[in-house]
C-alpha cells in the first residue's frame, strides 16, 4: 500500500510504531547532517527528519534530488519532536525517515503552495489545481462538502424528495441571460441551461411530490461581481399545501441547523422586515443589520431654508454615526468624493457634527442655525450626520452603499456575528419606463398576497419573501400562483399575448387545470451561504473551478472557438439570442 497513515492523524501515542505515508513536499530545510522535510496531504501535514548518523546512504542521496511538490512515499518510525509546534495536530512528533521513495518529480510551482502565497489572483486560477492545494482553500472546498450534508440529512428527515430536473430545457422570455445550445439532431432550434428549475419544480407539486429537494447546478449570463457566477449551484426546494408562515418556519429550521452543526453558531432570532421599510430604514432589499446608522426621513424638516440644494429635492435623508465627531474634515471630504464616483452617483454629501461641548457644525451652516440642525437629526453631543437628497428611490441607494462602506470602515461589520431576516411583502411588478411596461420584480409566477390583482398592478405586492444574512441575500421564494386564470393574468400584465403565453408556458397552464394544489417554495445560493458562513463575500474561493470576473475560465481557457468543420451542420444562434 502507498500509506498506512494520512499526513495529519499521527500523534504522541503513536511513538514507536512504523508507518508509511505519501504526499506532497511542503519545505525542505537542509542542515547538512539534519534535514526536515514538511509532507502534506490533503488531512494536514508530518515532518520528517532524515539524520546522517541514522538514516541510509541511499535516503540521503535521494534528498538530493527532492524539490517542493514532489510526490513521494516515505517508511518511518515515529518518533517524539524536540521543538514542539503547537499549530499543527502532529506537531509533538516527527518521522524518522528509514526508506524515501520518489513518486513523481515537479516543476517549480508559480507561486508558493501555503495560506500567504505570493501569487496573484488571475495566476492562481490559471493554475486552480496548484492553488486547491493551499490549506484555506482546500478546506473551504471541505467546509462546502459538509454543508451540502447536512442540507441532504436534515431535509431527507422533514420527508423531502431529491429529484433531478433536466438541463436542456427551453428558452425562457428573457432569453438574452439563457446560455443557449445548438441542437444537431433539430438543425435551427436551441435548448438554454436552466436559470432555476421554476417550472419543473411546480410540475413536480402537481404530480404529487409534495416536497422536492433538489441541490442543482444553474445557469445566468449575466455581468459578474463578487458574489456571481454565470454558473452556481442551488439548494433548491418546494412543498405543496403550504403558506408563507410554513415555507419560513420550515428554511429557519434548516438554517438554524445548517449554523449550529457545521461551525457552531446559534441563530436564534430571524426578524422580518417589509421590502419598503428595508428600503426607507437601510437603502436595500438586503441590509446588514449588525449595525444601526437607520436612515432619516429629513424630506420635511430640512426644506424651507432658502438652501436650494434641499428645496427642489424630492427627498432628503441621512443617517447619524454615534462618536462619529472624532471624524477629521480630511476623513469627511474621502466619505463626500466617495459617495460622488460614477458606482455611486451622488452630486455631494451634507454634513452635520454635533460637538461634545454642544456646538454644531456642518457643510451648511449659512442656510442653518445650530438649533435648527440639531432639531432636523435629533442628534446627540458626538454624533455625526451624513445626508443624501435628490430623487427619492437614487438617494435611498446612495446612501444604503455610504451605511454599509462606512460600516466595513469603522469595523462594524464582525465576521463573527449572524444577523438573519426575512424580508416580505416585495411589489410584485417593476415599471420599465423605458419599454413602457410592467417586469416581474421575482418571476411571473409569483402568487400576489390576496391571490388577487388589484386595479393599479403597480401597488400589488407579492407573496415572495427573501432570507437575508448580514447584507447578503441567502434565498429568496414566493408562494406560487396555481390557479390558470390568475397566471394568464399575470402574462397578460407582463405583456404577453395569449398566444405567446401559451407558446412559452401552455404546458404548465394546461397542468394547473389538472388539479394543482397550493405550493411555494425557496432557493437558497449554495456558493453564498457557505461564503457567508466563513464570514467572507466573494463566492469564488467555495467554487472548485470558478470563472474569473470576465466570465473566463483562464485555466482551460474557456470559452473559446469551436472547430467550424466539425459542426457544419449547425446553425449559430441569431447576436440577439447569445
Amino acid at each position: 500500500m502507498y500509506r498506512t497513515n494520512n499526513c495529519g492523524e499521527l500523534k504522541i501515542s503513536d511513538v514507536g510504531k512504523t508507518i508509511t505515508l505519501a504526499g506532497w513536499v511542503q519545505k525542505i530545510r537542509n542542515k547538512g547532517f539534519l534535514i526536515w522535510i514538511d509532507l502534506r496531504d490533503r488531512y494536514g501535514i508530518t515532518q520528517l527528519i532524515i539524520n546522517s548518523e541514522k538514516s541510509s546512504k541511499k535516503v540521503i542521496d535521494s534528498v538530493k534530488d527532492i524539490g517542493r511538490e514532489f510526490v513521494i512515499q516515505v517508511e518511518g518510525e515515529v518518533i517524539k519532536r524536540e521543538a514542539i509546534n503547537e499549530n499543527i495536530p502532529t506537531g509533538e512528533i516527527e518521522i524518522l525517515v528509514t526508506e524515501i521513495n520518489i513518486l513523481n518529480s515537479s516543476n517549480v510551482p508559480p507561486f508558493t503552495i501555503e495560506n500567504e502565497t505570493d501569487g496573484g489572483e488571475e495566476l492562481r486560477m490559471k493554475y486552480r489545481y496548484l492553488d486547491l492545494r493551499r490549506p484555506a482553500l482546500k478546506d473551504n472546498i471541505i467546509f462546502r462538502n459538509e454543508l451540502t450534508f447536512q442540507v441532504r440529512k436534515y431535509l431527507k428527515e422533514e420527508g423531502f424528495i431529491d429529484v433531478e430536473t433536466p438541463y436542456l430545457i427551453k428558452s425562457t422570455p428573457e432569453g438574452a441571460r439563457d446560455f443557449v445550445v445548438p441542437s444537431r439532431i433539430n438543425p435551427g432550434e436551441f435548448y438554454a441551461l436552466p436559470q432555476s428549475p421554476q417550472t419543473f419544480k411546480q410540475l413536480l407539486m402537481v404530480s404529487g411530490f409534495d416536497k422536492y429537494v433538489q441541490i442543482v447546478k444553474c445557469f445566468r449570463d449575466e455581468d459578474l461581481r463578487a458574489d456571481r457566477q454565470p454558473e452556481f449551484t442551488q439548494i433548491d426546494c418546494e412543498m405543496s399545501f403550504v403558506n408563507q408562515e410554513d415555507i419560513l418556519n420550515t428554511f429557519e429550521g434548516l438554517v438554524k441547523n445548517l449554523f449550529k452543526v457545521c461551525i457552531g453558531a446559534s441563530l436564534e432570532k430571524f426578524d422580518r422586515i417589509s421590502y419598503a421599510d428595508a428600503m426607507e430604514l437601510y437603502g436595500s432589499d438586503k441590509p446588514d443589520t449588525r449595525f444601526g446608522m437607520k436612515f432619516l426621513n429629513l424630506s420635511e424638516k430640512a426644506k424651507g431654508s432658502g438652501f436650494k440644494i434641499f428645496d427642489s429635492s424630492e427627498s432628503i435623508y441621512g443617517f447619524t454615526i454615534e462618536n462619529g465627531e472624532c471624524f477629521s474634515r480630511k476623513e469627511i471630504d474621502y466619505y463626500t468624493d466617495w459617495v460622488k464616483r460614477p458606482q455611486i452617483g451622488a452630486l455631494g454629501l451634507i454634513w452635520i457634527k454635533h460637538n461634545q461641548d454642544g456646538s454644531v457644525k456642518s457643510s451648511v451652516d449659512k442656510f442653518f442655525n445650530e438649533e435648527q440642525l440639531k432639531s432636523m437629526t435629533g442628534s446627540k453631543a458626538g454624533d455625526l450626520t451624513f445626508i443624501i437628497s435628490g430623487d427619492k428611490k437614487k438617494t435611498l441607494t446612495q446612501l444604503g452603499s455610504l451605511r454599509i462602506h462606512v460600516g466595513e470602515k469603522l469595523g462594524l461589520r464582525d465576521k463573527n456575528k449572524f444577523n438573519a431576516l426575512w424580508v416580505t411583502d416585495f411589489p410584485m411588478f417593476e415599471w420599465d419606463e423605458e419599454a413602457k411596461r410592467y417586469h416581474a420584480m421575482h418571476h411571473p409566477f409569483t402568487s400576489p398576497v390576496e391571490n388577487t390583482i388589484g386595479e393599479d398592478p403597480g401597488s400589488t405586492l407579492a407573496n415572495a419573501y427573501d432570507l437575508v444574512i448580514n447584507g447578503n441575500e441567502i434565498g429568496g421564494g414566493s408562494i406560487r400562483i396555481h390557479d390558470q386564470k390568475l397566471q394568464e393574468e399575470v402574462f397578460s400584465i407582463l405583456g404577453f399575448s395569449k398566444k405567446e403565453a401559451f407558446d412559452q408556458f401552455g404546458f404548465l397552464l394546461e397542468a394547473f387545470t389538472y388539479g394543482a394544489p397550493p405550493h411555494g417554495g425557496i432557493a437558497f445560493g449554495l456558493d453564498r451561504l457557505a461564503a457567508v458562513m466563513k464570514g467572507e463575500e466573494s463566492i469564488r474561493d467555495y467554487i472548485a473551478f470558478p470563472k474569473n470576473n470576465s466570465g473566463r475560465d483562464v485555466m482551460i481557457d474557456s470559452p473559446s472557438s469551436i472547430d467550424t468543420v466539425s459542426y457544419t451542420h449547425l446553425t449559430l444562434p441569431t447576436s440577439d439570442l447569445v
